[in-house]
């Protein structure tokens, strides 16, 4: 059975282009490199762990051991996702660019269509991963397991019991997060504040000299909310917008830290159109999808999670 289309728009002349999709959340975490990308996990891949006790000693003659080497693992799994969809031509017939199918009875889906309905599919994708890799359930249909998830469940994390943030309080509760940091990652090149959209925004407000008690005054450069996204730091520590964080939560870690793993990465950026009137004779085209992915870290006690309460 064709998957519902339903056409809301008519045809407008043969030039009529432009197609449009409802806004799509941006797959910032990967793009911007906020994770590690670990690409061809075939089916798993282990992180190795390593941990040492003190390791300098006073020196002697003879070769002495100065520390215990423990070895420990995680072990990154891509769960498989497929996406398949089933469109009827014969509406286009009526409608979308219909001269664009072609005159005879044999026809193709509008091209036009065709290179919007992939792009949108590809982005659509992106879009849920974004949401998977903080936010994600493995339990939950399409999805996997996300950072927050892992990390809630991970004894080692360090928690922080947050509230709901605004301008008044985000200087206050960015604090908790930067003092919960361990000392030897502080100043760490790759550390980074992942802060969820309504954390930015009240971060931005505030340095504006909004906040409740004024904090920033007129904002970096003097500015005032006319920050330049990606451009902000909090007592050192880059700010990264995690779009896929849930509202008031924020994490720091290295973004060395964290993992990305996939297939074959251009996986999640391939869209097949299969037309399948020459299969089976019906006016139906299929657009499929399959693709590998998961997220997991190495090391919890380097992680510091702020939940709200």
């Amino acid at each position: 059975m064709a998957t519902t289309t339903n056409i809301t728009t008519t045809y407008a002349g043969e030039k009529a282009q432009g197609y449009i999709a409802a806004a799509l959340l941006s797959g910032n975490t990967i793009e911007n490199g906020g994770i590690t990308v670990k690409p061809n996990v075939k089916k798993s891949e282990v992180l190795k762990k390593i941990a040492t006790g003190d390791l300098i000693a006073d020196g002697s003659c003879d070769f002495t051991a100065t520390s215990d080497v423990t070895l420990t693992e995680r072990v990154i799994t891509p769960k498989e996702f497929q996406v398949n969809l089933e469109l009827c031509k014969t509406p286009f017939r009526a409608d979308w660019d219909a001269i664009s199918m072609g005159y005879s009875a044999f026809d193709s889906l509008p091209p036009d269509f065709q290179s919007f309905l992939v792009a949108h599919v590809a982005e659509k994708v992106a879009s849920k991963m974004e949401s998977n890799i903080w936010q994600g359930a493995d339990g939950d249909e399409g999805e996997f397991d996300g950072l927050v998830t892992l990390a809630t469940a991970d004894a080692d994390v360090i928690d922080v019991v947050g509230t709901t943030i605004n301008a008044g309080n985000v200087i206050d509760e960015l604090g908790k997060v930067v003092d919960a940091i361990p000392a030897a990652l502080y100043g760490s090149a790759d550390l980074k504040l992942y802060v969820a959209q309504n954390v930015y925004r009240a971060y931005v407000r505030a340095l504006g000299g909004f906040a409740a008690n004024g904090v920033g005054a007129n904002g970096v450069n003097g500015q005032g909310t006319n920050q330049a996204m990606g451009d902000l730091m909090f007592d050192g520590v880059p700010v990264f917008v995690a779009n896929g964080l849930a509202s008031n939560y924020i994490v720091s870690a290295e973004s060395t830290n964290l993992f990305f793993g996939t297939g074959l990465l251009n996986d999640s950026n391939e869209v097949k159109v299969l037309d399948m009137q020459d299969l089976d004779g019906s006016q139906n085209v299929r657009v499929i999808m399959r693709f590998t992915a998961t997220v997991q870290y190495a090391y919890g006690a380097e992680i510091v999670l702020y939940t709200p309460a």
